[in-house]
């Protein structure tokens, strides 16, 4: 089979692909091509894969070509994050909902010329929900709650989930849409999301930086480490159609995590002095948009595809930890660590 991943040179991008390529199969078909399409090329190691295809520059300019190269199954990944698309309107817009359209519109093509319908798992988000004053927003969002976004990043994603149900109302494609919680721990530098800060307050302390908290210690969210994503990813892809009971957009396990219990892990497995150089200080920016987010989230309909949340945030901790150790360049991202 043949697959395509947009933003796969991204961080969840990479890890579903060196996820795929180690399993050789999906959903019972072995993965002869995997297309990665990303602004920036892959990984060298992804390269050096001969079933690894790159596809690089933006994807709205890539989907034209995209018309002539049928695929059997896609994991629409690519997307402007949620405070890019805060700053600038347009950027959203662009990266957002007209390449998703145009990708989408390529899709069909292929298949009014001819080729199979293909699978697509469009990356969702928990940012669909928000805060309405006709529709309070309930302690812990679930599959039926009500989106009603409060970010253009949320309302995006939202209208992406309309677009892939009627597309694939209309079999152009064989669509369902899965909400991602907040991934953390990332590595690398911060990106442009709101939600950064929750991967820095980890993530710099263990380097032996500085890092900063634009929120108080109480707020609440649902997060997932990366290999439960990736794990989601999957898992979404290879259910059937009946698995959804109609409905194709799903949320993904969450572990539902404060501010304090993430730094209360952090001491629990790197130390006090770790902890210690995380300090507070409040950007409204940032705040006012996380204010709109849930505070916890439920994932029934994900449960009984056999998916579930992370154990505990010290788990979450300890896998980025893990991960790092067997990087290459995995020491510089530990050096604050005390052994």
């Amino acid at each position: 089979m043949k697959l395509l991943i947009t933003g796969g040179a991204g961080f969840v991008g990479t890890r579903l692909a060196q996820a795929l390529l180690a399993r050789g199969t999906l959903a019972g078909r072995r993965i002869e091509t995997l297309v990665l399409a990303d602004q920036v090329a892959p990984r060298a190691e992804l390269l050096a894969d001969p079933r690894v295809k790159a596809r690089t520059g933006a994807l709205l300019a890539q989907c034209a070509a995209l018309r002539d190269e049928p695929f059997d199954g896609v994991f629409h990944l690519a997307s402007a994050v949620s405070g890019e698309c805060e700053a600038d309107f347009e950027l959203g817009l662009r990266s957002n909902l007209d390449s998703t359209r145009a990708l989408f519109d390529a899709l069909r093509a292929t298949v009014q010329h001819g080729a199979p319908v293909p699978r697509l798992v469009f990356s969702s988000s928990v940012a669909v929900f928000g805060p309405d004053a006709a529709v309070p927003l309930p302690p812990r969002v679930a599959d039926d709650t009500l989106p009603a976004p409060q970010t253009s990043y949320g309302t995006h994603k939202l209208m992406c989930e309309y677009l892939l149900a009627d597309y694939s109302r209309k079999g152009f494609i064989d669509g369902r849409a899965a909400r991602l919680m907040t991934v953390t721990v990332r590595p690398g530098r911060p990106n442009g999301a709101a939600s950064s800060f929750f991967s820095g307050i980890i993530r710099e302390p263990l380097a032996g930086d500085e890092a900063v908290c634009p929120v108080s210690a109480n707020v609440c969210h649902p997060v997932a480490s990366p290999a439960r994503t990736v794990e989601g990813l999957i898992a979404v892809y290879e259910a059937s159609r009946e698995a959804f009971h109609g409905r194709l957009a799903m949320n993904l396990p969450a572990l539902n995590v404060c501010v304090g219990q993430m730094l209360d892990a952090l001491e629990e497995v790197a130390g006090r002095a770790v902890r210690e150089r995380v300090r507070f200080e409040s950007d409204e920016r940032i705040a006012g948009i996380v204010a709109n987010w849930p505070k916890a989230a439920d994932a029934a309909r994900a449960a009984r595809l056999g998916l579930k949340p992370d154990g505990s945030f010290t788990d979450i901790v300890r896998q980025y930890i893990a991960d790092c150790e067997a990087a290459p360049d995995g020491a510089a991202a530990l050096k604050g660590l005390a052994r």
